[in-house]
């Protein structure tokens, strides 16, 4: 799949749903895919970030995942990112961490969904747990500088 394709397949697969802040998936999908393209993320990384969240959602089926004309370390890539129910968050990062190219996709998520901007429109108990979910995430995987708060 191109990555025109790609895009095209998890706008739609992602059509109506809306993030905690009722707006609408794709802008936080565009948001991850451009965060992995900025620092110099290559395609295949790119086509996992459009596909990040679309089997976790249930948008799509491993099946499909499986059976896509995707390559292998992009197939990886969205398998890596996509949390289990119930998973503990020391395995999840473990397998991000293992997973050539994750690392980056995961980086970019995070960063969406922690922007103040998205969580400030969030009631302030939602806004504190996602914050500091997002942040024990980051130190598993190893993404706290010196300067930031863990």
């Amino acid at each position: 799949m191109t990555l025109a394709e790609v895009e095209a397949t998890a706008r739609a697969a992602h059509a109506g749903q809306t993030d905690k802040a009722g707006r609408p998936y794709e802008e936080h999908l565009r948001a991850v895919a451009e965060g992995v393209r900025a620092p110099g993320g290559d395609a295949e990384q790119i086509a996992a970030a459009w596909l990040h969240d679309a089997v976790e959602d249930d948008r799509l089926s491993r099946q499909w995942l499986e059976e896509a004309p995707l390559t292998r370390r992009t197939k990886d890539i969205v398998l890596a990112v996509t949390k289990a129910p119930a998973e503990p968050p020391e395995a999840y990062a473990a397998r991000i961490l293992a997973t050539p190219g994750a690392l980056l996709v995961k980086e970019a998520d995070l960063a969406h969904n922690a922007d103040p901007a998205r969580l400030a429109v969030l009631d302030e108990a939602t806004r504190t747990r996602l914050a500091e979910k997002y942040a024990r995430m980051r130190t598993l995987l190893g993404l706290v500088s010196g300067d930031e708060p863990e």
